[in-house]
């Protein structure tokens, strides 16, 4: 297995299980405990900052492919990503959070149009796709579960 697969997939590791300590953490806290509030905001930060690693590596991959027909639609797929990211981390956290798991299910989808050559295919390893859709509904989850607890 090449080391760059590796790397990418301890990496996402690590930061899927990070931003999953925060999700617990601000989800059980009690709805009244100010501490909440400043974890939901912890949360909405760090789940802001990785949407935008993560809309970085299909920038990368449509500018590796440059000749691939498609791929200025992910760049600008990839720059409205990067938007909602720095929208959700000067919102209200409760407003973050709602919108990046909104984010991460249309990124979820966006990886999806990939596998199904709605959008270039061939810019991405075939595990890519499905793996990193997962990866995005877990993440968007994780983002919503301190709302479950209103």
């Amino acid at each position: 297995m090449p080391e760059s697969i590796v790397a990418t997939v301890v990496g996402s590791g690590a930061l899927g299980v990070a931003l999953a300590w925060i999700a617990w953490r601000a989800a059980s806290l009690e709805r009244t405990d100010p501490d909440r509030l400043v974890m939901q905001l912890r949360l909405a930060q760090v789940a802001a900052l990785l949407l935008a690693l993560v809309a970085g590596i299909y920038f990368g991959m449509a500018i590796a492919h440059e000749d691939t027909a498609g791929t200025g639609f992910d760049i600008a797929i990839a720059v409205g990503f990067w938007v909602i990211a720095a929208v959700a981390t000067t919102s209200e956290p409760t407003r973050a959070l709602t919108m990046l798991a909104l984010a991460w299910g249309c990124h979820a989808l966006v990886d999806l149009a990939h596998g199904a050559n709605i959008l270039p295919a061939s810019i991405v390893p075939a595990w890519y796709v499905t793996a990193c859709a997962i990866y995005d509904v877990c993440i968007a989850g994780l983002c919503y579960l301190p709302l479950l607890r209103r």
